[in-house]
């Protein structure tokens, strides 16, 4: 994990209303589905475990809970020309998580002079914690267009899962946002990575298990 980051998304702090979402920069997204139901599958756990070692979790998958993996891993190729990684991403019954990586492309590399005057470099607000103090992001912000930016890719992810429920008959629909945390070091890039992995073991201790 400290290879993925090794220095190359270390941003300026700035604060969430000031920050343009089309910037290059690590960012960890959770989103759930409507009212938090369980259509994506159900965390099975193989009770094999020794003294130091936690139990082996993971999703029983729906159908739709199938989807929602594989339309996550087809984002890179639907947007080639946004330079983008992916790291750490798991599926959980009624949610998802992923850490997603914008690089350095023409349309950032085209607002970076417009954008950098309203950057805000006072104290992070933005502190790794629980789940809650995530920041609820709208699919809007102040920097215009919208497209080429998280919430775009959000928003062709959620749809793509979307219709395929809705052309085979499946019950499903999402939240209609999402929350998002803008990374900055690496060692919050290792927090939230380990969070993510662990994340079917400790599912009945998370605030979204229902």
């Amino acid at each position: 994990m400290t290879e993925l980051f090794a220095n190359k998304y270390r941003i300026p702090s700035a604060r969430l209303q000031s920050w343009d979402y089309g910037n290059e920069a690590m960012y960890f997204v959770t989103i759930c589905t409507k009212y938090k139901e369980c259509y994506f599958g159900e965390i099975v756990c193989k009770d094999d475990r020794d003294c130091t070692s936690m139990p082996k979790c993971k999703l029983t998958p729906t159908i739709i809970g199938k989807v929602a993996y594989d339309e996550w891993y087809k984002t890179i190729e639907l947007r080639p020309d946004m330079n983008l990684e992916l790291a750490e991403f798991v599926v959980m019954p009624n949610h998802i998580h992923g850490i997603i990586m914008i690089g350095q492309n023409k349309y950032n590399l085209q607002r970076l002079t417009i954008n950098q005057n309203n950057y805000n470099t006072s104290s992070d607000d933005l502190r790794y914690g629980k789940r809650d103090a995530m920041h609820r992001t709208t699919s809007q912000n102040q920097f215009a267009p919208q497209s080429k930016n998280l919430a775009s890719i959000v928003r062709g992810y959620k749809s793509a899962v979307t219709s395929f429920a809705h052309n085979n008959n499946i019950p499903f629909d999402w939240q209609p946002r999402f929350y998002d945390r803008i990374i900055r070091t690496q060692d919050e890039y290792i927090k939230i990575a380990n969070y993510i992995i662990n994340n079917p073991a400790n599912w009945q201790k998370d605030k979204l298990y229902k």
